[in-house]
């Protein structure tokens, strides 16, 4: 029998402080380094600080940077329970801090220059 996937299309967390203001672009996120959660899966989540290359190599898989190499945010969660999955990722916009799994660093906010955090 083959694995059976449930699917919730429901909205998630907004990240964004104005949603109607902002750019975002696919990235394929890595499903390596994320723990699996109580259900089991594996969720990279919605304002998480990512980089990795993927701006200059679309090849490259979106991982976690809250560094100098930072080059955008997840806007949404992103299940790679089954492996690497496709999410959103803002590079230009208005982030509400408040929202974010973890502050972005001050290198992060450096190399984010079309981003800008808010409280």
């Amino acid at each position: 029998m083959g694995k059976f996937v449930v699917t919730d299309y429901a909205s998630g967390k907004e990240i964004l402080k104005y949603p109607d203001h902002h750019v975002s672009m696919t990235a394929t996120f890595d499903d390596t380094g994320i723990t699996a959660n109580t259900d089991g899966k594996k969720i990279v989540p919605a304002g998480t600080i990512v980089g990795g290359g993927m701006l200059a190599d679309r090849s490259v898989k979106a991982k976690a940077a809250n560094d100098a190499t930072a080059e955008g945010v997840s806007r949404y969660d992103v299940d790679v329970t089954y492996g690497p999955a496709v999410g959103a990722v803002v590079i230009h916009g208005f982030v509400d801090l408040a929202k974010l799994p973890v502050q972005p660093s001050a290198e992060a906010i450096g190399a984010l220059k079309q981003i800008t955090f808010m409280k």
